[in-house]
């Protein structure tokens, strides 16, 4: 009677331990939010603006390329893109290439990272740019709430700067009279 009683309170406390062992998965590359991240750039990339901003909470704090101190809403980055995009006849998004994966941190928050390759090409000069990206994305309830871009976007900003150079200048030249 002894051992049996002592049979089931072992038995017992490996159950408790295999229940209190179990941990939530910490790390993978399948979940909703990085379905909610792939959503949001196909409503990027056909310009669902409308439906782009659904992905993001309300008081969603975004940074791309900037510190945190100066975070901008979603409103701020969709006028930003909108107009970036503006002077391309095409852009994309490599997402043969790209990688996702969502973490659940330590402290508890969620994040989505997501790395790829965004391409564009110029109008103006049928130039194509090539510029690789970082993102990542903290997640509340199955809206970002947190988001951090990094990425060079130097070389497309040279050459409409340097377009813009040219048109101001044939605009002078064309000021000037005879």
């Amino acid at each position: 009677m002894k051992a049996q009683k002592s049979n089931v309170i072992l038995s017992s406390l490996m159950l408790l331990t295999l229940i209190g062992c179990e941990t939530k998965e910490r790390y993978t590359q399948n979940s909703p939010e990085i379905e909610t991240v792939k959503a949001a750039f196909d409503n990027y990339l056909s310009g669902d603006w409308e439906t782009y901003q659904t992905h993001y909470a309300a008081d969603a704090k975004i940074h791309s390329n900037s510190t945190e101190s100066k975070p901008s809403t979603i409103q701020e980055i969709i006028a930003q893109q909108k107009m970036e995009i503006a002077p391309l006849s095409s852009y994309s998004i490599d997402k043969e290439n790209q990688a996702l994966e969502m973490v659940l941190e330590d402290e508890g928050e969620t994040w989505v990272n997501y790395w790829g390759v965004w391409s564009g090409t110029l109008t103006a000069t049928n130039q194509t740019f090539e510029i690789p990206i970082h993102i990542t994305y903290q997640f509340i309830d199955g809206k970002i709430v947190e988001q951090h871009g990094y990425w060079n976007n130097t070389e497309i900003t040279l050459a409409t700067r340097a377009l813009q150079a040219e048109e101001e200048a044939k605009a002078a030249a064309a000021a000037i009279p005879d």
